[in-house]
């Protein structure tokens, strides 16, 4: 069974773990980035030339009475050279990392995608689609944001500071000892900011995600609200959910208005210092006005990364809230998983089905099915019916694997499904699911889904096989027409009869209907019911249907009630046990029929 809770497994991985589990799912940000370093080596290098132009030109070309004009020239021409070669440098570095940091994240967006496919349907569900969304696009930007700005400044600071702090104490080791005295206390309550800032902003990804579920399901589901009057009850939970998100915003900007503060506090408290000890130092000959003079720009470089820090923390903190959530999703186990190169391959054929003593039930559920045993051999049309909660749909989505069963086991020609290899049982068995999803693109895109390398003359053919050739020719631009984001320019019976023929250009050798016909006008279901007729010979056919025809044309029917396998055999046979389930339902379906 799935671990559900395995999505938000990552939210107490300390900052320094996650961003080295980030780093190692994006090797490309790792790539060249020696030469990175090297050129913000450089670029940070390159910043204390004019501190140390100043101290020249003071000390050694204004120091007599007549200003040596040639000396503080070549000062400044050396210093605008290498001021020239620090932005030079300082560009390159920029756009290695912009692309380092594009490629890596592009990566991690994919790894991202395609783990949440990997992810059983059971695993999806308990979480919504839109708050998923957000977590490998809206979080991987944040993660970007930090790492192309944030990154950067922090390679760059940390230079800075260093750099900045070995020549302060070259100038003066009492002053640069008064510079750390004064920064020291908040370097050492800066984790405590941290930590109070990694909880506000995880705060701040979580509210995110439900906003973004919350506005993405308003928008779908537009219809059904406008339908039953709920724009109110809509927009008040929208509403709720920009309110939670941006209340969760607002503490994580108060606690950054707290700290930049104190940067700018301790700074004016250091210069000032320096001023008053540098004048004194001055008086007794243990300094030149030069090197004062350059110590104050050296401290506003050792400074401005401090001033810095709480805004990269800020980016930081988002980016580690983001990766936090991003690692949720990559590190929950698939429950159900591809045995890849050491699963089955199926050979083509017709297929024979065996459920063995299969239970299956929703974590913190009641038992959905119960010790299911039935064999369904090769070219046999079976429908499966039952009440609504029977475990109809249930048995179709543990036949296709989308979930696996606590207990027993599902096999196809004797092998289990577990055992067999993703490809080869998504070639074999195709599903036509009750909504009939379309996905925005033409008709002829949406058909061709079934088999992608299918020729358009392949899908005429399929569509006139189908009984289907005179619809598509009544439709404004036949096989070119839109169908619209989730097909929703054309009717619920259309999108079926969409489906059904992608379906049958897949070719499969089992195919599961379930309640494909549902949403079918009379007219059209006929018309199917031929069509189908043809589909189907020479493969297992399973429909899980409400629909009396179905199950009357079957050769087999099973019949599901709370979850078991209460009877099977023939429509005539069933019908006969006038005390069993079959008949119940068929008596229901007769009436419903009549009125």
């Amino acid at each position: 069974m799935s671990d559900v809770r395995g999505i938000g497994a990552s939210a107490e991985r300390s900052a320094l773990a996650t961003i080295r589990r980030g780093l190692s799912l994006t090797p490309e940000f790792r790539k060249g980035l020696a030469g990175t370093l090297a050129l913000a080596v450089v670029a940070t290098a390159g910043k204390v030339i004019v501190p140390i132009a100043v101290q020249q030109t003071i000390d050694t070309g204004l120091k007599d009475s007549t200003p040596d004009v040639g000396y503080v020239t070549r000062a400044v021409l050396l210093c605008a050279a290498a001021v020239v070669l620090t932005a030079l440098a300082g560009y390159v570095m920029n756009v290695r990392l912009y692309k380092a940091t594009e490629s890596s994240l592009a990566t991690l967006r994919v790894r991202g995608f395609r783990h949440v496919h990997d992810l059983s349907v059971l695993t999806q569900n308990t979480e919504r689609r839109g708050a998923l969304v957000s977590r490998v696009t809206n979080d991987v930007d944040q993660i970007s944001t930090f790492m192309q700005w944030g990154g950067l400044m922090i390679i760059v600071s940390l230079g800075q500071l260093l750099v900045a702090s070995v020549l302060m104490l070259f100038y003066s080791w009492q002053l640069t000892l008064l510079v750390w005295a004064c920064f020291l206390p908040l370097m050492i309550a800066l984790p405590r900011f941290q930590r109070w800032l990694s909880g506000a902003y995880t705060s701040v990804r979580e509210r995110t995600g439900d906003m973004l579920a919350a506005v993405s399901e308003s928008v779908v589901g537009a219809a059904v609200i406008r339908a039953y009057a709920a724009e109110r009850r809509t927009a008040e939970r929208v509403d709720k959910a920009v309110d939670a998100n941006k209340a969760a915003q607002t503490r994580a900007q108060t606690i950054v208005g707290f700290v930049f503060p104190l940067t700018e506090i301790v700074a004016a408290l250091a210069i000032s210092g320096i001023v008053l000890l540098g004048v004194r130092l001055g008086l007794s000959g243990d300094i030149t006005a030069g090197r004062l003079v350059a110590f104050l720009f050296l401290v506003t470089l050792f400074v401005s990364p401090l001033q810095t820090a709480t805004e990269v923390l800020n980016e930081a903190q988002n980016a580690v809230a983001g990766w936090r959530r991003v690692l949720g999703v990559l590190d929950t186990p698939p429950d159900v998983a591809d045995p890849g190169a050491d699963g089955v391959e199926l050979p083509r054929g017709p297929i024979s089905v065996a459920f063995e003593g299969v239970h299956f039930a929703y974590p913190g559920g009641p038992p959905v099915l119960r010790e299911v045993t039935a064999v369904i051999p090769p070219r046999s049309r079976v429908a499966v019916v039952g009440e609504t909660g029977s475990g109809k749909t249930t048995f179709a989505k543990l036949l296709t694997r989308l979930m696996d069963p606590v207990s027993g086991r599902v096999t196809v020609d004797g092998h289990d499904l577990r055992g067999v290899r993703f490809s080869s049982l998504r070639e074999r068995i195709v599903m036509v699911p009750q909504d009939g999803f379309l996905f925005d693109g033409t008709l002829e895109d949406n058909i061709r889904y079934g088999r992608p390398a299918a020729t358009r003359e392949e899908i005429e053919l399929a569509m006139t096989e189908l009984g289907l050739a005179d619809w598509v020719d009544g439709l404004p631009a036949g096989l070119a027409t839109p169908v619209g984001q989730r097909g929703e320019s054309l009717s619920a019976g259309e999108r079926q009869l969409v489906a059904l023929a992608r379906a049958y250009l897949a070719d499969p050798d089992l195919l599961l209907l379930d309640e494909a016909t549902s949403a079918v006008d009379p007219a059209t279901e006929v018309r199917l019911a031929r069509a189908l007729e043809g589909v189907t010979r020479g493969r297992t056919a399973i429909s899980i249907a409400h629909r009396l025809s179905t199950a009357e044309n079957a050769d087999e029917v099973l019949v599901f009630d709370g979850g078991r396998l209460v009877q099977r055999g023939p429509h005539d046979e069933l019908v006969r046990q006038e005390d069993g389930v079959y008949a119940a339902l068929h008596a229901s379906w007769v009436s419903a029929a009549r009125s």
